[in-house]
């Protein structure tokens, strides 16, 4: 995993390439969506993660995958994760040979 660089919230992706370039207000992306104006703004201003049940929305409305607005959440997720990762020690000496 690259640690230099910070993955993009999926939320950005989503406004940038798909509202703005359709040329809708998030309201409007929001009644399409069936979600509140307050719940896609957080999700636009990254200040949530991702849901599962918003991939399936976003999915739908864009003709994505879930899966594909979930994978950039959980990059994301993962370099938030790895930043913040205790020392830990590798099981490779301690494990009994099989």
């Amino acid at each position: 995993m690259n640690r230099e660089r910070k993955p993009t919230h999926p939320g950005e992706i989503l406004y940038e390439d798909v509202i703005k370039a359709v040329g809708i207000t998030v309201t409007e992306a929001a009644k399409r969506l069936g979600v509140t104006r307050k719940a896609l703004s957080l999700l636009l201003n990254c200040k949530v993660s991702l849901s599962p049940g918003m991939a399936i929305r976003i999915g739908k409305a864009t003709n994505t995958t879930p899966e594909s607005w979930l994978f950039m959440q959980a990059k994301l997720d993962l370099w938030y994760a790895n930043r913040q990762l205790p020392v830990v020690k590798s099981f490779e000496n301690s494990v009994p040979a099989l």
